[in-house]
């Protein structure tokens, strides 16, 4: 992929989650409320969904949850006190907040998203609730604005699709974790290959489809960029239609018979998955 296609994309996704920063609306960014005869929850019910517990929705600042992931709360039970942790994409800082109240106040978060009107949320977010032990940063995931090797703990929820470079972005994970540190991602991948108009779509890109890597490309590039113990700890497929009516994921005017049976065709294109993995001691 070209760097202004690159570009292109990256520009494409800062939009979108701008304009979703900015309106407070749940989810990804779909046009109305119900396509397809799949009403949109609302953010605390997207969330309860994916395994996020009452307490979790309940006790971060107003706001901070967007209903922007596909699942991250096993990696939020494994941080431990004490430990430094970055998240990648951190949006509203919804799993920034959560992190920071596990691993408490000898703990320390970082957020990190390329969305300057998501940053500006969340760091609101932030001080109008006294957090302290998170900072939330402006930078790209491919460049990140972290140092070598002073991180415990990645996590991510449903972003790491989003990125026109994926190995890059597992490498920067790579530099910036301490030897022994652990890499704990939710993220969307696809099962089989999607058709070309639906990855060539904008809109499919930002609506975390189009972007996605084959799930054996994902964890090759994990591989890759030099961490052990890659594994699969959750699966979860995700019905393509449901993505064509929550996130608008293709160029249509409504939801046509010919795009519900391209979704018919492809129900399990695409799965949900929790990834974990190690960087190994030098």
């Amino acid at each position: 992929m070209d760097n202004k296609k690159n570009d292109d994309l990256r520009g494409a996704v800062r939009d979108n989650y701008g304009r979703i920063a900015l309106s407070g609306v749940a989810g990804c960014g779909c046009a109305s409320p119900s396509c397809c005869g799949s009403p949109i929850q609302d953010a605390a019910g997207m969330s309860l969904a994916l395994g996020y517990s009452p307490e979790d929705v309940t006790t971060v600042p107003e706001g901070s949850n967007m209903g922007l992931g596909c699942g991250n709360p096993r990696a939020i039970a494994d941080l431990k006190p004490g430990e430094t942790v970055l998240d990648l994409g951190s949006g509203g800082g919804f799993d920034c907040f959560l992190a920071a109240r596990a691993v408490g106040d000898k703990g320390y978060v970082i957020g990190v998203d390329m969305t300057p009107e998501m940053i500006e949320k969340s760091r609101r977010n932030a001080e109008k609730t006294g957090f302290t032990n998170v900072d939330f940063r402006l930078g790209e995931l491919e460049n990140l604005p972290v140092g070598d090797g002073i991180v415990d703990v990645i996590i991510s929820n449903c972003v790491i699709n989003l990125s026109p470079d994926k190995s890059r972005v597992f490498q920067e994970a790579f530099r910036v974790l301490k030897p022994g540190g652990r890499l704990m991602v939710s993220d969307i991948v696809l099962l089989k290959e999607l058709p070309a108009a639906l990855k060539e779509s904008i809109d499919a890109y930002v609506g975390c489809v189009a972007g996605a890597d084959l799930k054996e490309d994902y964890l090759d590039a994990i591989g890759k960029a030099g961490f052990r113990e890659v594994s699969i700890i959750d699966e979860t497929i995700f019905p393509l239609r449901d993505f064509l009516g929550y996130a608008n994921a293709v160029e249509v005017q409504g939801c046509s018979d010919a795009l519900m049976e391209m979704a018919r065709e492809l129900e399990t294109a695409i799965a949900s998955i929790k990834v974990q993995a190690v960087k190994g001691n030098p």
